[in-house]
């Protein structure tokens, strides 16, 4: 039987080496950060069972415990969902084939004089697509073992036309020297440049499958029904495509028998057929009667010029149900914003329900590593008080009442 080998070796040729032999004697990988923690590195082998570990000086170590994978398997990617337990999303060489295709035929990346660049971590996704894209290609490709801002547009000047960025990135780089920029792993702002694509996708889906909210060339979307089966313009979003996984590592598939997952996400596709997602399903606020989702409020706050960094989350309320708490980063620690000066902001654009009834500020908010807010470890940090002074700086005033009763 194949096996699983986990590859802790840093970014660079010998990575390259490395998964090439696996993949040359018909096992699949596992990429690991190699500079990732003991412990979240224990915790990774211990749920995801690799037969064997290459190191990063290049040595080989057999595991106990591993379990096998199912010929034709190529990479077991990690992903912890929203409960931040490790899982592992199995994909095949068809798949990944398949995502190659597709995704480099959406961004003009097919051509002898395209170069790609890898700098986000290669055992995410984000990064690790990168490399099967430019391999399956047969284009250029150079990788860093970091995401450098100065090394990214170094890059560009040497030649490498594509690159797949985190939006937090965007701000660091001089955008216009690259032919394609692919924007994911957490919210593209709505103003950027022309030569960026946004990208929708997750780990289960071998990256970004729905580029600026139209679909993929062999890839469906459509707006499910909800629990209770109800159905409308906002629902479920669900999504078919050859990329998809084969199954999680526990031998569990979550597609139903005629191909379709579901991605945990809420959405809706317009007349023209283009997806706009309205965040994750756990995600969503309910505050008395009203659903809040987090995305608009967060694009909102961060026009405001006093926030530096921010994010949106439901906490319980007895007399709401939940209240919308903003977390910020302000951009001036001596003159942060007010709770009443973000409310009306808000509620400028915003229905009265999303303006935030509390305010946390912080020195910085916790993100994965491709610089996606961690809500899971947003709700689980962020206490009644972190560093806001009096209860009246954390908290809203409004009254109780119906949901238009919000101030």
């Amino acid at each position: 039987m194949p096996e699983l080998v986990a590859l802790a070796v840093p970014p660079g040729p010998a990575f390259l080496d490395a998964l090439r032999r696996i993949w040359d004697d018909g096992d699949a990988v596992l990429p690991l950060d190699p500079h990732a923690p003991a412990p979240h590195r224990d915790r990774l082998l211990n749920a995801l069972a690799p037969s064997a570990v290459v190191e990063a000086d290049g040595t080989r170590h057999h595991r106990s415990g591993g379990r096998p994978v199912e010929d034709g398997d190529a990479v077991v990617i990690a992903t912890s969902g929203t409960t931040g337990a490790p899982r592992g999303a199995v994909h095949t060489h068809a798949g990944v084939a398949a995502a190659a295709r597709m995704t480099s035929a959406a961004c003009g990346a097919t051509s002898s004089d395209v170069g790609w660049l890898a700098c986000l971590p290669l055992g995410h996704v984000g990064g690790f697509s990168v490399i099967t894209r430019a391999l399956l290609a047969g284009t250029g490709l150079e990788i860093h073992d970091r995401p450098d801002a100065a090394r990214i547009d170094d890059a560009a000047r040497r030649g490498a036309t594509h690159v797949s960025l985190v939006p937090t990135l965007l701000g660091r780089i001089d955008p216009a020297r690259w032919r394609a920029i692919l924007l994911g792993g957490s919210a593209v702002p709505v103003r950027r440049p022309d030569n960026t694509i946004a990208t929708y996708g997750m780990t289960e889906t071998f990256g970004g499958v729905v580029y600026d909210g139209l679909a993929l060339d062999g890839v469906a979307i459509r707006i499910g029904s909800g629990p209770d089966g109800d159905s409308g313009p906002e629902g479920p979003i669900e999504l078919r495509s050859p990329s998809l996984m084969r199954a999680y590592r526990d031998g569990t598939d979550p597609r139903t028998d005629d191909g379709w997952y579901r991605t945990g996400d809420r959405g809706s596709i317009d007349a023209a057929g283009v997806l706009r997602v309205a965040g994750r399903t756990d995600d969503l606020i309910i505050t008395g009667g009203v659903n809040v989702w987090p995305a608009p409020v967060e694009d909102r706050l961060r026009t405001h010029p006093a926030v530096a960094d921010v994010a949106v989350l439901g906490v319980a309320d007895a007399e709401w149900g939940q209240r919308v708490r903003a977390v910020v980063v302000p951009s001036d620690p001596r003159h942060p914003p007010t709770l009443d000066e973000l409310r009306s902001h808000v509620k400028e654009h915003l229905p009265a329900a999303a303006a935030p009834r509390e305010l946390l500020l912080v020195d910085v908010l916790p993100r994965t590593a491709l610089g996606k807010i961690s809500r899971y470890e947003l709700s689980r940090r962020s206490g009644p008080d972190e560093r806001s002074g009096s209860d009246d700086r954390r908290r809203g005033t409004g009254k109780a009442g119906s949901p238009d009763a919000h101030p």
